[in-house]
């Protein structure tokens, strides 16, 4: 059945995994960050868009339509390591050909969905496709891919993510607004099955686990290249154990500071789209919005990934997720649409800056041996934490009538997160494996 997981590959004879000149590790950044769009936007970002029409017709509250993302996250706390397990021991190929197989199954489910209980399964059965096929595996591939260059890697997957998302947001807006008589939301969910069963299929016939698998390296630097560096020039990279990193301190400043940080952004992709409707505007607006923080998250996620290879990645962290934070502020300041398009562009430039660091940071002070292990691991205190996000939005804005207390709760919690990275140490573990890679 997975006969075509195990293709020969072409660039087996180049000691550093070029194709005609290009690092074949560039091309699995390519690979990653479509991975993620087809996994991410039309589940997550277009989660508030998709509120919209679902309330439009089955007329639910906002608390149950915000309990749907949050089955994804308890999809997140029982399979994240699970997943991370599986990927480090089945491979990328393996967990992209499944999970997107799982996807498919969810979208066509989805595109049935008659009542909230149905709503709910597909929801979950989508993320559970979501979360075997995408960020958790993709980050790791770049991971083995990339040392010196992993901040950079990890950070134009996720620009492909947000082109993508750039160009998705306003279609599905266009195809299944409920005041337009266009695709609806049915028939554009039927179609993400169909991208999805299509992508199982052809994907993972380009996808190499390892630059070893082709007999490169990561970065494409052959190890007499390294060897010829000055030690001045190199850098000591841990190779821990799951059991060594869960006793280090920065573990669990990452995993939590990560929560944090994420909790406001769960909630927001639920309730952006509701929020705006409080104000008469329409789900087209909110797309545009969601449009520029978009492209705003796309220049930062380049500029995030670059700055943390020149500064330390915990203080790049701070200095993002804090701008998230203030971002969110401005959803509480008034109904204009200067107000929302602020947060746009704030929150675009904090999210953007940080999401690719929230994983590489995690590469840099664990390493490369256990790190999908690590990674699903670390995920499980993260998606505890967003269990309430959505929910607790939506509970509060059906109690008191507004998001306003909701939200500013939330960027306090962000503002936690900001800090937990700020003081989140790099191990120094006597007796573990270092690697010399060059800087």
């Amino acid at each position: 059945m997975f006969s075509l997981l195990n293709m020969g590959n072409p660039w087996q004879e180049s000691p550093t995994g070029k194709s005609r000149g290009v690092f074949y590790g560039w091309w699995m950044v390519a690979v990653s960050g479509f991975i993620m769009v087809i996994t991410a936007v039309p589940i997550f970002q277009a989660s508030a868009l998709w509120a919209v029409a679902l309330e439009s017709q089955f007329g639910w509250s906002r608390t149950q339509l915000g309990l749907a993302l949050s089955f994804t996250r308890v999809e997140g706390s029982l399979t994240g390591p699970i997943a991370g397990y599986l990927v480090d021991r089945m491979g990328t190929r393996f967990m992209v050909f499944t999970g997107l197989m799982i996807l498919t199954v969810g979208f066509f489910l989805f595109s049935q969905v008659q009542n909230l209980w149905m709503f709910y399964l597909a929801y979950f059965i989508m993320s559970v496709g979501q979360g075997q096929a995408g960020w958790l595996t993709v980050m790791t591939l770049l991971n083995h891919w990339f040392v010196r260059h992993r901040g950079m890697a990890m950070g134009l997957a996720m620009v492909g993510m947000g082109i993508g998302g750039l160009v998705l947001m306003p279609v599905i807006a266009w195809l299944i607004n409920p005041e337009a008589d266009r695709l609806g939301w049915r028939h554009t969910a039927e179609i993400f099955a169909v991208v999805a069963l299509v992508s199982a299929i052809v994907l993972p016939k380009i996808i190499r686990n390892k630059p070893e698998d082709i007999g490169a390296f990561p970065d494409g630097e052959a190890p007499d290249v390294v060897a010829d560096l000055d030690t001045d020039s190199s850098i000591q990279e841990l190779e821990l154990t799951i059991g060594q990193a869960l006793r280090t301190q920065a573990f669990w400043c990452i995993s939590f500071g990560h929560g944090f940080g994420s909790m406001v952004v769960l909630a927001i992709m639920s309730h952006l789209g509701l929020l705006l409707s409080d104000f008469n505007y329409g789900v087209q607006t909110a797309s545009w919005i969601i449009m520029v923080q978009t492209a705003v998250s796309i220049v930062f996620q380049v500029f995030g990934g670059w700055l943390g290879d020149q500064i330390p990645k915990n203080v790049a962290l701070f200095i993002f997720t804090a701008l998230q934070a203030i971002g969110v502020v401005f959803l509480t300041l008034g109904s204009d649409l200067i107000y929302f398009y602020a947060f746009a562009v704030l929150f675009g430039i904090g999210f953007g800056g940080r999401t690719p660091l929230t994983t590489a940071i995690r590469g840099e002070y664990f390493g490369r041996a256990s790190f999908g292990k690590i990674l699903g691991i670390s995920t499980v205190p993260m998606n505890i934490l967003l269990l309430i996000a959505a929910p607790m939005a939506g509970f509060m804005r059906d109690e008191l009538g507004d998001y306003d207390l909701a939200f500013l709760v939330l960027a306090g919690l962000n503002m936690i997160g900001a800090v937990l990275f700020l003081v989140a140490r790099k191990p120094k573990l006597s007796g573990v494996v270092q690697t010399t890679t060059a800087t």
